[in-house]
């Protein structure tokens, strides 16, 4: 039987392991917190998972080595603030026999090391560390809803592996050996949701909407190739598929945090409505250091860095961004 080790009993960490044990693998999810694993091991319900009905079987613990012993993958499914702190963790308890499987998105800033990359500058580059990234909401993969996502690593083998191990009739997993690209475009589509939140926020339309998409999907696409990334990635699953769903869903906490900076909402409001880490207002900063390294234009980015921490009305900075010089679409 294969063990699944996973750190982060949030949303995401919980789906994948519901998906996984129902696919006959073991499971163990470790927390930090005390009361979170309490309550999950008793009520076998998450709060923000609504429908879905967490296997008896999962092992809840706050056991950080018994979590991880004889597991072979490891599961990276806190959110990206806390990844350098968790592989500090687990240090000395992991071995690089088993196989890292990162599923949180960001870029940390001042060194603007992505979350693979994190993990193997804590641990070593010795480990095997596969981005598993695309377009899953976890309330969808929580209850069994059809979804695909791909598995990315630069050793072929690997990523091969976990997408052949985690593929399933419900989860179809696809391969890619551009793991930049990959974690790049996870990151950064955050931000363009916040920026798809606050058009529709601010009772824009459609229309508006797939504008901030296209020219958020350009932005990426401009960086990421200037940082040697494969540009195909990004009009693939973990590109324009995730950009999509996480710009236009419900289920986008990014996009809903968005809708109520648009509505006038402060973040400290939105952070409170919304109860869970809002990713795009941690990725700002490095994908703002990053625009300015590689001297890429990314209006949109720039606009958004400018509501949330120079306190720039939304509606200011929408005009600012119309009041460009034109220019050629490409």
């Amino acid at each position: 039987m294969i063990k699944f080790a996973i750190l982060g009993a949030g949303t995401w960490g919980t789906a994948l392991g519901n998906m996984l044990i129902n696919m006959g693998h073991q499971v163990s999810i470790w927390s930090p917190d005390a009361n979170e694993v309490d309550s999950l091991n008793k009520n076998r319900v998450h709060k923000h998972l609504p429908g879905a009905i967490i296997n008896k079987d999962i092992l809840f613990s706050t056991d950080l080595e018994k979590v991880v012993e004889k597991a072979n993958y490891v599961i990276f499914a806190t959110p990206s603030v806390f990844v350098r702190s968790t592989a500090e963790k687990i240090k000395g308890i992991i071995n690089n026999t088993q196989i890292i499987i990162s599923v949180a998105k960001g870029v940390e800033p001042e060194t603007l090391f992505t979350m693979s990359e994190i993990i193997k500058d804590v641990l070593g580059n010795d480990f095997n560390v596969v981005a598993l990234s695309g377009p899953t909401h976890a309330e969808e993969v929580a209850i069994g809803l059809p979804t695909l996502i791909v598995s990315a690593c630069e050793n072929e083998k690997i990523a091969n592996e976990v997408r052949d191990t985690i593929n399933n009739p419900v989860l179809r997993v696809y391969s890619n050996t551009d793991i930049k690209g990959v974690e790049i475009a996870g990151a950064l589509k955050n931000i363009i949701a916040l920026a798809s939140g606050m058009s529709q926020g601010m009772g824009f339309g459609d229309n508006a909407t797939a504008a901030i998409v296209t020219r958020g999907l350009a932005e990426i696409v401009r960086l990421g190739t200037a940082m040697g990334c494969n540009p195909e990635t990004f009009y693939g699953l973990t590109g324009i598929g995730d950009i999509v769903v996480t710009a236009t869903s419900k289920h986008s906490r990014n996009h809903n945090a968005g809708y109520l900076l648009g509505q006038g909402k402060s973040l400290e409001e939105a952070k409170q409505e919304i109860g869970m880490v809002i990713e795009g207002v941690n990725a700002l900063v490095a994908a703002k250091e990053l625009s300015e390294k590689y001297s890429i234009e990314m209006p949109i980015v720039n606009g958004v860095y400018s509501i949330i921490y120079n306190g720039v009305n939304p509606k200011v900075a929408v005009a600012k961004l119309f009041n460009r010089s034109t220019k050629a679409e490409c």
